[in-house]
């Protein structure tokens, strides 16, 4: 995993280290991908697909990096704590991001999970093409630097660990290195497409 996830990195310009060369693991069989011909119908709708999928609420947070050119983040549902030893997370981004391919030449990212209220925060980073730290604080995440925003309850700071393609998405799991949460503090909700909060 580990030797599948520096390939990638090297393919997309990041910088890699190693303490000593190690042959690379003997390779699983691939599975086949089925792909979807332009004459075969879907097997469900991929409006109804979203809807259904809609009831599962979550929580919502920003990921972030730092590469070259500055900080990068993007708004991010689909993230998931992995394994305690070792301690891993991960996350799922479109293969069309463009904020992808920045995190991936970092190397590392900063998992900023929202808090009720911050609604706000994470349409800033849902926008494509903008400025998305324009009037955002925040700070160097302590392990790689990535951007650790301001007010957030809780975070991850981690490195990538290894990268898989799920579909239409890849799946990027990262080895945890640093990590903090406030004492208080409601988490920010999304479910049927809207913000919510926990009603006591």
């Amino acid at each position: 995993m580990a030797a599948t996830a520096v390939r990638y990195l090297r393919s997309v310009g990041a910088a890699t280290t190693a303490e000593q060369p190690q042959p690379p693991p003997e390779a699983l069989p691939r599975p086949d991908l089925r792909a979807v011909r332009d004459d075969e119908r879907l097997p469900v709708d991929p409006g109804e697909f979203r809807r259904v999928l809609g009831h599962f609420a979550s929580g919502v947070t920003v990921v972030t990096a730092r590469d070259a050119d500055g900080p990068t983040g993007f708004a991010c549902q689909s993230f998931a704590s992995l394994s305690l030893d070792p301690p891993l997370v991960a996350f799922m981004v479109a293969r069309t991001s463009t904020t992808w391919p920045r995190i991936a030449r970092a190397g590392a990212f900063c998992v900023n999970i929202l808090g009720a209220g911050q609604g706000a925060l994470c349409r800033g980073f849902a926008v494509s093409g903008a400025d998305k730290f324009a009037g955002v604080a925040y700070e160097d995440a302590p392990a790689t630097g990535s951007p650790l925003l301001d007010s957030v309850p809780a975070w991850v700071d981690c490195r990538v660990h290894a990268v898989h393609t799920g579909g239409d998405h890849l799946i990027v799991v990262g080895r945890v290195e640093a990590l903090g949460a406030a004492a208080e503090g409601e988490p920010l909700l999304f479910h049927r497409g809207v913000f919510g909060r926990f009603s006591r």
